[in-house]
């Protein structure tokens, strides 16, 4: 049994293959959620490396295992430093590594913050799909409009939603105006800044929350009277209060309910588990549905699974085309 040769495929080819793709990245990313729930994976909770000295940063490995049609092992390992953005580098950086399922060597190492990225913007989209029930909204609310809000405007982009507005917030006005700016570049939709956080919910019928809140920060039940779909990305952005007038759903529960997310913390209030509707597994498998005219809220983890899903399928893109960098000599004393 000969070792694949591992390939290096850099930020430039992952992005090459991921544009213009996103459709077909959908598919992918359901797949993987489908091979999750119908237990073809093993992913173990992540580890969280914390820093005494740097409280907000964190690096947090994330292994993982999926099947079916993927049979593929591997690990991302990302950083988030929030500080990093006032130094003019982005928040986050990552690596992953893909194992061959048959002799257990690395075949790839990746660039990873572009397939991190895309994999959370998929998975939201996804999930506000499945949970409104058509690829429309008629006003959408931004809460942090960094990196993952753009990636998940892409997808919103790519998939031919109909959106007639959008109501951005964020602490950081000139990130807000970018992002309108990059808005209006692609979109005749009416896009306003809100000079507050609750403006970017009033009037919204799909709500995307992807800020860097390590606690919750909103506490009103009232934002969600208007019994909107809440994309709780960043997970830590909510108070008990306004979780349980929801109903709740995520990618794992086991996962999504601990670290002092949200969903945790609504647990820690309540002593039970009772407040979470169900997976994006079981919507997928009609299992569970939303009740119309109650709020409802995706709280997605982020699954190893689905970095190595995604990753996957631009590791076989980037080798068909005969582009990242091989080494063939990688492992000292295997000659392939």
């Amino acid at each position: 049994m000969t070792p694949t040769p591992m390939t290096v495929i850099d930020a430039g080819d992952v992005a090459a293959e991921i544009e213009g793709s996103r459709p077909e990245i959908l598919d992918v990313v359901r797949a993987a959620y489908l091979a999750h729930d119908a237990g073809q994976s093993s992913n173990p909770h992540s580890s969280f490396l914390r820093f005494p000295h740097q409280t907000r940063s964190r690096i947090i490995s994330l292994p993982a295992y999926l099947g079916g049609e993927f049979e593929v092992a591997g690990n991302k390992w990302i950083a988030s430093f929030p500080d990093n953005t006032r130094h003019g580098i982005p928040r986050a950086s990552a690596t992953l590594i893909l194992n061959d399922c048959a002799n257990g060597y690395p075949f790839a190492c990746m660039e990873s913050s572009i397939i991190s990225a895309t994999r959370t913007a998929a998975s939201a989209v996804l999930g506000a799909e499945v949970l409104i029930g058509e690829r429309r909204a008629r006003r959408v609310g931004v809460v942090g409009t960094g990196l993952i809000a753009q990636h998940v405007w892409k997808f919103l982009r790519d998939l031919d939603w109909d959106i007639e507005g959008f109501r951005l917030f964020d602490l950081d006005r000139a990130a807000a105006e970018r992002y309108r700016d990059v808005l209006a570049e692609h979109t005749d939709a009416d896009v306003l800044i809100a000079e507050r956080v609750e403006d970017a919910f009033t009037d919204c019928d799909l709500v995307v929350l992807t800020t860097v809140a390590g606690e919750p920060h909103l506490h009103d039940p009232r934002l969600l009277a208007h019994a909107p779909v809440v994309l709780h990305l960043s997970l830590r952005d909510l108070g008990p209060e306004v979780v349980l007038a929801a109903q709740n759903f995520t990618d794992d529960i086991d996962h999504a309910v601990r670290e002092r997310t949200s969903l945790h913390l609504a647990e820690q209030r309540t002593g039970n588990r009772d407040f979470v509707d169900g997976t994006l597994g079981d919507l997928l498998q009609q299992r569970r549905v939303r009740h119309r005219g109650r709020p409802a809220i995706f709280s997605p983890f982020g699954l190893g699974v689905l970095d190595l899903a995604v990753g996957k399928w631009v590791h076989d893109r980037v080798v068909a085309a005969g582009k990242g960098r091989r080494q063939t000599d990688f492992f000292t004393g295997v000659g392939v």
